[in-house]
C-alpha cells in the first residue's frame, strides 16, 4: 500500500516518463559497475594464479 501511494506520489511529482529515464539509466549503470566489478575480480584471480604457478615450479617468493 505505501509502496503504491509512492509511486502513484512520484509519477505525479516527476512524471511517468522521467521515472522510467531515470529507472533505465539506473539499470545501465548498475550493468556497467557488475562488468567492471567482474573485470577487477578476474584480474585478481590471474594474478593468484600465476603467483601459485611460480610457487609450484620452486621459484623464489617475492614480497610485495
Amino acid at each position: 500500500m505505501a509502496q503504491h501511494v509512492a509511486e502513484k506520489y512520484a509519477k505525479r511529482l516527476l512524471g511517468e516518463k522521467e521515472i522510467e529515464t531515470v529507472l533505465e539509466r539506473l539499470d545501465r549503470l548498475t550493468i556497467e559497475e557488475s562488468r567492471t566489478t567482474i573485470t577487477q575480480t578476474l584480474g585478481v584471480i590471474s594474478s593468484l594464479v600465476s603467483n601459485v604457478q611460480i610457487l609450484m615450479e620452486g621459484a623464489p617468493r617475492f614480497s610485495e
